[in-house]
């Protein structure tokens, strides 16, 4: 098992696309458990989310992208764009 990370980054209609699908989003990340380790939004200076970022374990990079490709933001156009990276933890240390 490999750590990724997901990037997103909003479009312009975001915020609006958030309300549409944020529960479908939330589901498709609970649905992995313990294997998603860190989810939330990217903030600007005002508070205002403009994108996500997901640390979550899988099989490979491969299937990490496949995962990702599915979720509700980004099929239902809540990012602009988005990536996926293999990482790994260095701190905290175990």
């Amino acid at each position: 098992m490999g750590l990724y990370v997901l990037i997103g980054r909003d479009g312009p209609r975001g915020a609006e696309l958030r309300t549409t699908h944020r529960a479908a989003h939330l589901a498709n990340l609970r649905s992995r458990g313990e294997a998603v380790r860190h989810a939330g939004p990217l903030l600007d200076e005002t508070g205002a989310p403009v994108g996500s970022v997901v640390i979550f374990e899988d099989e490979s990079l491969e299937a990490a992208r496949r995962f990702a490709a599915g979720d509700p933001y980004v099929t239902g156009g809540v990012f602009a764009r988005w990536e996926v990276l293999e990482t790994r933890r260095v701190l905290p240390e175990t």
